[in-house]
């Protein structure tokens, strides 16, 4: 199908450029392989501590920039804060301007998904986690006990707003345990992995000197599993290991200070840490948090030698044959040690390519979701007495 006369809105939690943390990072890249397949996006986005941005402007038809509500605007609600900070009677008006199908980009930007000024739309959803669950999760890892408590009823109005899903045409889920999960209550869903930077696969052949874990350092489960690997594995071998992300805590900090064989790097730019994913023999990660696939993963398969993982990291993504799995933090210490010793090889590479290219690659996934809106559905013919009385609902 030609999607070169095809307008979509989609409606962004944040502006998301620069692509530099996970959820941003799969709006970005979206917009890129839907804009390369023709279709002309209309992109509305929140506006909070994240400049406007020219690129974006270069990709799309039209962007729209609006204001989050502060925290003490819209927390005392029974809509959950992430949702109810996005009200916005501009984006409502923008988006009924026409009759473009409107894809909203996470649970985040749901609010208006039920208005029935769009009931004559085409709706999609790109659910980038299963967020109440989410939510529950970092409570678990919180020791703050008002954030704790926070976490805890964001979880359970989240729980309650899910059932809003039932008002999208589509839903796209980000992982396959979060399709699993979400099929049981709505019909009209595809599982499309992550978009992501890498056009091709870049791992090369041949044995690094080190061992990397990386991620955003300074969220409570990242900051988890890097002080797991240091404590559990890390300080009782021999090897060179690297932590690098962003804005590391000061008990990450704290813990590595006397473990003389983890060097860590903070903020690496883009470039850097693309070249330590690269030169490293092993990019080991871990998660004690099972919510969806997780982008680190995708970078380091197209981009490094051996990944070596923990269940939760894997588990349902579809990547696990090109993974080295183990719980064990005795048994990943024989792993590394056996690793190290061992030159990583084309045929890994060629069997990377092999699932990699056909099934999450930025141009497969950009066809499901445009054939998932343009292709398998038309919008209802609009009622013209519906969207004018009820535009602030």
């Amino acid at each position: 199908m030609n999607y070169s006369d095809k307008h979509l809105h989609i409606v962004s939690f944040n502006v998301p450029y620069p692509p530099d943390y996970g959820g941003v990072i799969d709006v970005f890249y979206k917009i890129k392989a839907l804009h390369e397949l023709g279709i002309k996006v209309h992109l509305h986005c929140f506006h909070y501590g994240r400049d406007e941005s020219s690129e974006l402007e270069s990709l799309c038809e039209k962007v729209y920039y609006y204001p989050r509500k502060k925290f003490y605007q819209a927390i005392y609600s029974s809509i959950p804060y992430i949702v109810g900070s996005r009200k916005n009677d501009e984006l409502l008006s923008n988006l009924t301007a026409d009759n473009y199908p409107v894809l909203f980009e996470g649970m985040h930007t749901c609010f208006y998904l039920n208005h029935p000024a769009l009931r004559h739309k085409i709706k999609a959803v790109r659910m980038h986690n299963v967020e109440w669950d989410y939510y529950r999760s970092l409570k678990e890892s919180e020791s703050n006990y008002l954030i704790k408590y926070y976490y805890h009823y964001e979880a359970k109005k989240l729980k309650k707003f899910e059932d809003e899903l039932k008002y999208a045409d589509k839903i796209f889920a980000i992982s396959k345990s979060d399709f699993e999960y979400l099929r049981q209550s709505y019909e009209s869903i595809s599982y499309v992995s992550a978009f992501h930077s890498n056009e091709t696969i870049t791992s090369v052949p041949g044995r690094g000197n080190f061992i990397l874990y990386h991620g955003n350092l300074s969220v409570v489960e990242n900051n988890q599993a890097a002080m797991f690997i240091a404590k559990k594995i890390a300080k009782e071998l021999p090897y060179h290991f690297v932590f690098a992300g962003k804005n590391p805590l000061k008990s990450l900090k704290k813990e590595i200070k006397n473990i003389s064989n983890i060097e860590l790097i903070e903020n690496p730019p883009f470039e850097k840490m693309a070249q330590l994913m690269s030169e490293a023999h092993i990019n080991l990660l871990y998660t004690f948090q099972h919510t969806g696939i997780k982008l680190k993963l995708l970078n380091s398969l197209y981009r490094g030698r051996y990944v070596v993982v923990n269940g939760k990291m894997v588990n349902y993504t579809g990547l696990e044959p090109l993974c080295i799995t183990e719980d064990n933090p005795n048994a990943t210490k024989r792993i590394i040690t056996e690793l190290m010793s061992r030159d990583f090889q084309q045929s890994d590479i060629d069997k990377r390519k092999r699932l990699l290219e056909s099934h999450f690659g930025n141009r497969h996934n950009a066809l499901q979701i445009a054939k998932g809106i343009f292709g398998e559905s038309s919008p209802p013919t609009p009622d013209p007495e519906a969207a004018p009385a009820d535009l602030h609902r």
